[in-house]
């Protein structure tokens, strides 16, 4: 399709150590609407030679950025939340064209993106040292904390604004120059838009730098480059394990935030009107595309049928098509090839004993939220992340055969269990194994100021709060002799 000169196209410059700049690749890239398929933008994709200056330039100006005084970082994180609530209503339009938000979708990503930026503004006072005792007489150590450096974030498309940013604030705050390489299908809200909102709002020009380009051409040199400390990447497990692998050549500290198989166990006790509503919001929320939706629903056998009749014409009700429209909770895919993949599982499933109760239907990039019962949970559909609108409802014999069944995962990154008894509920909950895990809740749960990460295959590290300053700072230990020290046999 050719370029629609819309009110995009303005978004087709590389922003590279502090400039507006046409990336310095020969290769063109495109920005399409997945819903209507539009070109909203084309621009030149960004080579080694801008990556190597935005590290460069971001380890210089980022070295005189964490020198400056706390009140000066902490100010670019307040102005950073004034630029975003201004332009919500532009944040909101980009999320829904870019990357198939709906508006429910967009609104709430917005919001935590914005959380974000405030529990970031503190950070810069939070960053604490120790003074520890010694042995040797007149010896003070200082245990310092201090920004790692520079950082490189490789930013999603799925929530592509607030999983960049959950990165980028926080490195920021604590004092790293920050290198972006965004979504190739979100080079705006991954990455562009994160640049221009911190240039207005003040950040000393080369701190932070937007390198978009294909995985293909600066993908691995954006790993092994020796400038950065930490790489960040949100996304795949398979993409995952290829950086942390990449990394660890090159000594670079990740943090990962990886797939998840995650499920809801509904047990015996459950109020199954509550645990079904939590159950669709947690599986079809943005069609399924987070990282935390819901895989498989767990359920114990004296409420199946009920459970299941319920769940199902909930879902009948949902309204899905055009995420422009206020009402829809289930818009687009971000590629038809998704819809695809998607209906070959479908389809497999159904050969592995699974019942089709509703959906499995596709138009352009839409697939209908699907509900697939008597699922096993040997199904192939039950072993892999969907990252799609289709349910997956397991019966489970007991409490015990519904914690086997889901720790049969390789993954571990979010899940909720449903009971009337909750202090029943936090002991189950301690028997999952995933990072996190909610009673009484559906999975889909990110608060700035609460840890984030999960176990197993769903990734390494945490985020938020504490744990982020954590992650982006490092420590040294520097010690002063106040008087003179002794050596022998010298």
């Amino acid at each position: 399709m050719t370029l629609v000169q819309s009110k995009y196209a303005h978004w087709n410059k590389q922003f590279i150590a502090g400039e507006w700049v046409e990336g310095s690749s020969d290769k063109m890239m495109q920005n399409k609407n997945p819903y209507t398929g539009e070109t909203l933008v084309e621009w030149r994709s960004s080579d080694e030679n801008d990556l190597d200056k935005s590290y460069k330039t971001a380890q210089t100006e980022g070295k005189k950025w964490s020198k400056m005084p706390l009140a000066a970082r902490a100010k670019v994180m307040r102005e950073a939340m004034v630029q975003m609530n201004e332009r919500k209503e532009e944040i909101v339009d980009l999320l829904i064209a870019e990357s198939g938000s709906t508006h429910v979708k967009a609104e709430r990503e917005w919001m935590t993106t914005v959380r974000i930026l405030e529990e970031s503004s503190s950070f810069p006072y939070r960053m604490k040292g120790e003074l520890i005792g010694s042995d040797i007489p007149g010896k003070e150590n200082r245990v310092v904390r201090e920004a790692k450096g520079v950082i490189g974030v490789i930013g999603p498309w799925n929530f592509p604004l607030h999983l960049c940013m959950r990165s980028v604030a926080p490195a920021l705050a604590v004092g790293n120059g920050v290198v972006i390489k965004p979504a190739s299908d979100t080079p705006i809200t991954a990455g562009l838009l994160i640049a221009d909102i911190f240039e207005k709002a003040g950040l000393p020009k080369g701190v932070l730098s937007v390198v978009s380009g294909s995985g293909s051409e600066i993908g691995d040199a954006f790993v092994k480059h020796p400038i950065p400390k930490l790489i960040s990447f949100t996304g795949s497990t398979e993409v995952g394990r290829g950086i942390g692998k990449l990394a660890g050549e090159h000594l670079k500290d990740v943090a990962l935030e990886l797939g998840g198989d995650n499920a809801m166990i509904v047990l015996d006790d459950a109020d199954i009107d509550k645990a079904v509503e939590a159950a669709v919001y947690g599986k079809f929320f943005h069609q399924g595309q987070i990282c935390m939706a819901l895989n498989r629903i767990v359920i114990d056998h004296s409420i199946y049928d009920t459970f299941v009749e319920k769940f199902t014409n909930t879902v009948k009700g949902l309204k899905f098509g055009d995420p422009a429209d206020a009402k829809t909770l289930v818009g687009p895919l971000i590629h038809e090839k998704e819809v695809d993949r998607l209906l070959e599982v479908i389809e497999n499933a159904q050969k592995e004993g699974a019942k089709l109760l509703y959906g499995g239907k596709s138009k352009g990039s839409v697939l209908e939220p699907t509900v697939l019962s008597e699922v096993s949970p040997e199904n192939s559909a039950a072993q892999h992340e969907l990252f799609g609108p289709v349910a997956l409802l397991i019966r489970a014999k007991d409490e015990a055969d519904a914690i086997r069944i889901v720790n049969s995962s390789e993954y571990g990154l979010s899940g909720s269990v449903f009971t009337s008894n909750l202090e029943r509920g936090y002991r189950v909950a301690q028997e999952v194994e995933s990072g996190m895990i909610h009673v009484n809740d559906q999975p889909v749960n990110d608060e700035a100021h609460v840890m984030f990460g999960g176990e197993k295959s769903s990734g390494l590290g945490r985020f938020g709060g504490e744990w982020a300053i954590e992650k982006f700072t490092r420590t040294r230990w520097i010690s002063i002799q106040h008087q003179y020290r002794e050596f022998p046999n010298i």
